[in-house]
């Protein structure tokens, strides 16, 4: 195979599919053909691309012929609908949306953590939930100098992760309610602008919603820790693009400050910003468009000899979503991993 690939990009239109084309772009990904793909609505519209440009074209059962890199980003249940033509294609399809990450057929891959299961793929590489990712890249290097006991995490997530009509929705309602009116709610199903809600995924049983149980499910996938105690409480938050969160770490030994800001400071893919004399900490405004998740406020958990206490900010588009897939097909490039190592067991 050439080092060149033909890409197609499922779902180009959306706000993920977009970052993935500007980032191929800014990254000189190895491209020989690129193909944009969407829903028929979204069909003969026109993006511009290194010079050219191009048309997106409606998915069809032709789409995938002759291509090596699906690229998709277009919700759950059109991966799902896709994804046996794309495999039988010939093509690995790495998928942002939630309907392989917990197939254990399906290696759930964030580079700086556990890029070898990429190696296991049988045509489809599932890219995990953005705050699991944002999370993960974060606290991993202290996790490999000794294992986490507990994680409790609280997010706060921006419009962007409910896509790009989210976000101008927030805009809308920010404009009417500094106009005195009432704020509607089309997209998301409460006002988000000058408020906040618990993230309105499904609940389970136990109370806690689909969102928060993706951090849990996913986060002991991705570390291989099936044992590993996690809760989480996910909140949506009037802010545009870049997440948040707050984390809590238990140990079963005291783990040095010193020692865990130096560890995070020298991670790959990670940004230490800190000024306690300013009390500067990261923020989604300076995360925002950036590739690395910022972190800070590493300090003592006051009420634990063994805990520490962290906070992050990231970019949910960026390397919550788009940036780890480009990241993904970068290493499959790099190792030669493209070609599935064993038959597909994948329906």
């Amino acid at each position: 195979m050439s080092d060149k690939l033909r890409v197609a990009v499922l779902g180009a239109t959306g706000a993920v599919g977009k970052e993935i084309l500007e980032l191929l772009a800014s990254r000189n990904f190895p491209l020989k053909h690129l193909k944009l793909l969407a829903s028929p609505k979204s069909a003969g519209k026109e993006i511009e691309f290194g010079g050219e440009t191009l048309k997106v074209e409606a998915t069809d059962s032709s789409s995938f012929d002759d291509i090596d890199l699906v690229l998709a980003s277009a919700g759950g249940s059109t991966s799902r609908a896709w994804a046996s033509q794309i495999v039988a294609a010939g093509a690995v399809m790495i998928d942002n949306s939630s309907a392989f990450r917990m197939n254990p057929e399906v290696p759930l891959v964030v580079p700086e953590i556990n890029p070898d299961a990429a190696a296991t793929h049988q045509g489809i590489i599932a890219n995990p939930n953005c705050t699991t990712i944002l999370m993960g890249v974060a606290i991993y290097p202290l996790h490999q100098l000794q294992a986490i006991k507990r994680i409790i995490v609280a997010t706060y997530q921006s419009a962007s992760g409910a896509g790009a009509r989210a976000m101008e929705e927030v805009k809308l309602q920010a404009e009417a309610i500094l106009q005195g009116k009432k704020p509607q709610p089309e997209i998301l199903p409460y006002p988000l602008a000058f408020n906040l809600f618990p993230h309105n995924s499904p609940l389970n049983d136990a109370g806690y919603c689909e969102e928060e149980m993706k951090m849990v499910n996913e986060t002991r996938k991705i570390f291989n820790a099936p044992e590993l105690k996690v809760s989480a409480t996910c909140v949506r938050v009037p802010v545009l693009r870049a997440h948040s969160e707050t984390i809590n770490l238990e140990f079963a030994q005291p783990f040095s400050i010193k020692q865990a800001r130096d560890l995070i400071a020298a991670a790959p893919g990670v940004k230490l910003v800190e000024d306690w004399d300013k009390n500067y900490f990261p923020m989604p405004i300076d995360a925002t468009g950036k590739d690395d998740v910022l972190v800070g406020r590493i300090r003592q958990d006051i009420s634990h000899p063994c805990g520490l206490e962290l906070w992050l900010c990231g970019d949910q588009i960026r390397k919550g979503a788009a940036l780890n897939a480009i990241q993904i097909a970068e290493l499959l490039l790099e190792k030669s991993w493209l070609k599935p190592s064993v038959p597909s067991k994948i329906a």
